[in-house]
């Protein structure tokens, strides 16, 4: 017979009871204050909800002070603490900005040693130094001896706040264009680091039917239940439930949910296949829907990005004509921008593997941009709309602080530079055409009528050219080209879901 301590006992309760309510507040990484459900670091900003038309006239920006920082694949977290938006990067990569315009590098490709205590590196495959905060996962990744090639970095993180700590999600893999990969977390007190106490969150051996375990990219659905979002060409990409210290909820690599839901299929094992990579999800208030973005094609030469939208976080996504994203096409999601080059303008190539931040609510893309097709990379903020029947469409011009305002047809009226972008995942160059809109609903080439546009509440914007029709918003912009000053631009989408964007020219 068991010997009973009733006093003890009660006091053991009252004891397992408070330890339990502390435990719920501390995570193995060391987060003091955990994630809730019912409050998060950003939620203010994601859950409010705004105005889905402006009501104050459109002003065109007066300046603006445009530099290039190169972060490749950029994720961008504000934090509260400096003040600041990060784009953090592949290769170690870190750029800062005040106000999302103009940037400064924190660190280039290659240095960890900004992100990680330079104290006590570790040599890995080839003799590759890294930092000793990364060795489980480095080692459990088993990366290849490729020479030249072998993998020496992280890539593609993403920085979420929980409590008092920055959690950093990477993805490692054995070499380049293997499934073969993981993704882990490591966290810090601080922004900018260092970051220690490596832990994997998931992992893929390279089998077939596993997802690549790359890009991660975490949000939070309206009720507070947190999410991983990640994967590339192998499968797709997935969607893994994370509890609210940011860990997975299922560990067993057995268990048949361990990679979650498949989300948006990739082009794996089809003929002529394109890759579909660097996912990011976020919630729109206003029209209660989650858009799932990601990026097609080749990062160097026709990298393209595509949205899809659903009411749920875990699916089904579809695109405009109502394309189910678990099924492959290079067909599939809207586009919102292809190559292309305005008149007198740069030949901006492979815009892709973006993020997406709100401010002062306004919707900002944060993506990477080559000069020219294999050619250098650098950060390009461009602001998000949405247009009448909640698609986004994306500006011409990079953000310079404007804000959408109302116009009217007269203002509008002028010459214009049109791209009409390209469809499917091209290498090929959308240039600009000139065309004048007149303030009677005419589109002219020239002398000859092309096409009619109308606008709607001083805001939405509708083009019909040929017998393609497209639906945006117009908005005042910045001409980083040519004579730089304040625009007048339009962006649409047509049934298709391919983009038209209209530039005014001199």
């Amino acid at each position: 017979m068991k010997k009973r301590y009733p006093v003890l006992a009660g006091i053991l309760s009252i004891v397992l009871v408070l330890a339990t309510a502390v435990g719920c507040q501390k995570d193995s990484g060391g987060n003091e204050n955990g994630g809730s459900a019912s409050d998060w670091y950003d939620k203010a900003i994601w859950m409010t909800k705004g105005t889905t038309v402006p009501t104050a006239e459109a002003v065109l920006p007066t300046s603006a002070n445009l530099n290039n920082v190169a972060v490749h694949d950029p994720s961008v977290f504000y934090d509260d603490v400096t003040g600041k938006y990060y784009a953090f990067g592949s290769h170690f990569a870190v750029a800062s900005s005040s106000d999302l315009i103009t940037w400064q590098q924190e660190e280039g490709d290659y240095n960890w040693q900004v992100l990680y205590d330079k104290e006590n590196p570790f040599s890995g495959t080839a003799g590759i130094s890294w930092p000793r905060a990364l060795e489980k996962s480095v080692t459990a990744a088993e990366i290849k001896d490729k020479g030249n090639d072998t993998i020496s970095s992280t890539w593609a993180p993403d920085v979420m706040k929980i409590g008092s700590r920055y959690y950093m999600y990477y993805s490692i893999t054995d070499s380049f264009g293997s499934s073969k990969s993981l993704i882990g977390r490591v966290s810090s007190r601080n922004i900018m680091g260092p970051y220690n106490v490596d832990e994997i969150i998931v992992q893929s051996f390279g089998n077939s039917g596993e997802p690549n375990c790359i890009d991660p990219e975490l949000f939070y659905d309206k009720n507070g239940k947190l999410w991983m979002v990640y994967g590339s060409y192998f499968t797709g990409i997935f969607l893994k439930e994370l509890d609210q210290n940011g860990l997975p909820v299922v560990t067993d690599h057995d268990n048949e949910n361990y990679y979650g839901t498949l989300l948006w299929k990739g082009g794996s094992g089809t003929s002529g296949g394109k890759v579909v990579e660097g996912p990011f999800v976020f919630y729109n208030a206003d029209n209660d829907y989650y858009y799932l973005m990601t990026t097609y094609g080749d990062l160097s030469t026709d990298y393209n990005m595509r949205v899809a939208r659903s009411k749920n976080p875990e699916g089904p996504y579809t695109d405009i004509k109502d394309h189910v994203l678990t099924a492959y096409s290079d067909e599939f999601g809207v586009k919102l921008a292809g190559n292309y080059q305005f008149n007198g303008g740069p030949t901006d190539t492979a815009l892709g593997h973006n993020s997406v931040i709100k401010k002062d609510g306004k919707y900002l893309v944060v993506c990477h941009v080559r000069n020219a097709l294999n050619g250098a990379h650098h950060v390009e903020v461009h602001q998000l709309f949405f247009n009448e029947d909640g698609w986004p469409v994306m500006s011409p011009n990079r953000y310079a602080g404007e804000s959408a305002g109302t116009v009217t047809a007269e203002t509008l009226a002028g010459n214009y530079d049109v791209i009409v972008h390209t469809a499917g995942t091209s290498k090929d160059y959308a240039h600009s055409v000139a065309y004048s809109l007149t303030a009677d609903g005419k589109v002219m080439s020239g002398g000859t009528e092309a096409g009619t546009w109308s606008l709607s509440q001083g805001y939405y914007f509708t083009i019909t050219l040929g017998e393609i029709t497209y639906k945006g918003v117009a908005a005042p912009g910045w001409r980083n080209y040519g004579t730089k000053k304040g625009v007048y631009c339009m962006t649409a989408t047509s049934e298709d879901g391919l983009p038209v964007w209209l530039n005014a020219a001199d």
